[in-house]
Order: structure tokens, then sequence, then C-alpha cells
């Protein structure tokens, strides 16, 4: 019996890749059932559901008009990853009925570039929104039912996937690798770059994918303003901020604010408690077990966490041996190391 392309994807999503592979292999096998010409395949900060590090390729698109593009996708309230979230995959025509001038995003940003159809579909659970994915096609005939439902039941497998790829990026690492930021970014609300501090432009060029053709300012920075665009104009995603791996042990959060007229998107390294939250959505901990490595990290042995939670040492010795176990961690020492990023 042949394998279906949610076979296929289910073997890929089982093996350690990062998520750049991830994502490019499961690109590779939809595309051999389902024809498209442009994609966006990116992941988001699993809290805010703000997109953090797209995947793409958008024929005809000039990397000027990006910020256009990201304005116009989280203005655009149909098909948006996060309304969808909890769905199955839709199409711009099925959303529509037909009338794809009704989007937004369509009308202002993918109709220049000759998109006739796209098909969206979220990867969420209950740990969080772990990114999304749109084909885009421009000559190929509309997406089909059957086509949105092969997109369908990719969700969990890809979910389940994506998510243990942002766990994997939490490891121990030796290497003296140079602390970034803070640093600051100010856009007008067209999210055309007014002027950055000195420590942006380093800050900016380790953001950026150094074998891809790139623009001057990575999609994450435009994201997080994008999201605040979006609240301002009551069709809010969630808070404007985002947590974005930069390599090794090293994660920064992208916040957007007011700044008079403009928006500031500040860049610094994520603090304990933002990346301590990553790993435990990362790695599916629960609620008990998440409270334990909290005060963990706080340098608690059993008997004080113990005493703190109103449980036995053995209960505490259970949740403490569950948590290595889902994140592949052998002592406790190396657990900190990996959740706090310090050597």
């Amino acid at each position: 019996m042949p394998s279906t392309v949610a076979d296929r994807i289910g073997r890929v999503c089982q093996t350690a890749h990062s998520a750049k592979r991830l994502r490019e292999l499961v690109l590779v096998e939809i595309r051999a059932t389902i024809p498209f010409t442009g994609h966006v395949f990116a992941l988001t900060d699993p809290v805010t559901a703000v997109a953090t590090a797209p995947l793409a390729d958008v024929p005809g698109l000039d990397f000027g008009l990006l910020p256009d593009l990201i304005r116009a996708r989280y203005l655009t309230t149909l098909n948006r990853w996060d309304t969808v979230r909890g769905t199955g995959a839709h199409s711009l025509l099925g959303a529509t009925e037909g009338n794809p001038d009704r989007s937004l995003l369509w009308r202002t940003a993918q109709r220049d570039l000759g998109i006739t159809d796209s098909a969206i579909v979220t990867f969420a659970d209950r740990y969080g929104c772990w990114g999304f994915l749109e084909l885009l096609r421009y000559t190929e005939s509309p997406f089909t039912t059957a086509e949105l439902d092969a997109l369908s039941t990719l969700k969990t497998t890809v979910t389940a996937g994506l998510r243990r790829a942002v766990g994997a990026t939490f490891v121990e690492s030796d290497a003296q690798l140079p602390s970034l930021g803070p640093a600051v970014v100010l856009l007008d609300n067209t999210l055309r770059v007014r002027s950055q501090t000195a420590a942006a432009a380093d800050s900016l060029l380790r953001l950026l994918p150094p074998d891809e053709p790139i623009p001057p300012v990575p999609a994450s920075v435009y994201n997080a303003a994008a999201a605040l665009l979006a609240t301002a104009a009551d069709t809010p995603l969630g808070p404007a901020t985002s947590r974005v791996h930069l390599g090794g042990n090293r994660w920064l959060t992208v916040k957007a604010d007011r700044l008079g007229t403009d928006i500031a998107v500040a860049l610094e390294p994520s603090t304990a408690t933002e990346r301590l939250d990553l790993f435990a959505r990362a790695h599916a901990l629960s609620t008990r077990e998440t409270q334990v490595l909290t005060l963990l990290a706080t340098g608690l042995d059993s008997h004080e966490l113990a005493a703190e939670l109103f449980l036995s040492e053995h209960t505490i010795n259970d949740h403490v041996k569950a948590i290595l176990a889902k994140s592949g961690t052998r002592t406790r020492q190396r657990l900190l190391t990996r959740v706090l990023g310090v050597s």
C-alpha cells in the first residue's frame, strides 16, 4: 500500500532536524502531492503567535515591499493563522467565497504578485502556536477540498515536530558566543526604518541567515511591529513580542512599543523567565513540572522544593525525573545549563 503524504511527513517529523531543515523537508513532501508556486512557512512564538523565523519563497516579491506584505498580513484577520487555529486548512478562495478582493492581504499585496489562491494551516497544540504554513498558487487551479483535507491531516504531526525542534535548540554550549543587545530599531507606521541604535546593527546581522538573500532588517522585527499595528487597528493577534533563536544556547526577545508616533522595536537577550517558559512548552512539561522547574532554577534542592510546594521529597524527585526524561537531560545541573543558557 503506497504511503500517503501524512505518512512520509510523519517519518520526517520523527527524525531530529533543525527547525529550518524540518520545514524544508516537509515542503518537499507536500510538493510531491500538492502543487504550489510559493510558500511562507513561519515559526511563531508559542505564546503570542507572532512570527519569528519565516522560511519563504514568494516569487515576484521585491524585498523593499516586504514591510507592506507583513503589515497587510497582520491587519487581515481573514485566514490569519491565529483565527484558523484549531481548525483545518483553509483556502483564500474558499474563505472569500470566490472573491479574493475581500482579503486586505490579497488586495494590497498578493494580487499584484499574481497570486490566484492560497492555502493556510496552523500548527498549534495545548502548549502553544508553533508556526503556520501558507501555500501560494499563481497559475495552478484553485485548491481543492481533497488538497485542503490532506493538508489538515498534517497538523498534529508537524506541530509536534516543530515543537521538538524548538526544544532541541536549548543546548549545552561551551562556545564563547558574543553577547547581543540591548538594541532598538525605530520604524514608522508603514514599517520603514527611521533610525536604529549603534548596537542594533550587530544584533540585526546576527538575526539574518548568512546563506540566504536577505532584506536589511529581519522579518522578526517587522512582525513584532506589525502585531502592534494590528492591536491598534482592533485586529489584535497577541502581545507585540516574540522570542527568536540565535544559535548556540542564545535566545533574543523582540518587543515592539510606541515611541511617540513611531514604533520602537527593542532587541535584548531573553530573560531566564522567558527562556524557562519556552523550554517548558517545547518539552511538553505539565503545569506541576513547570512549577518544579521554575523553583529548581532559583537554586532550591529537593527538600526545599518539597517544603515550598507542600509535597513529599519522593514526589518532587519523581517530577524532576520526568522533566529530565522529557528533555533528554541526564543531570539537574545540565538541565539548568540548558534552560538558563549558562555554562
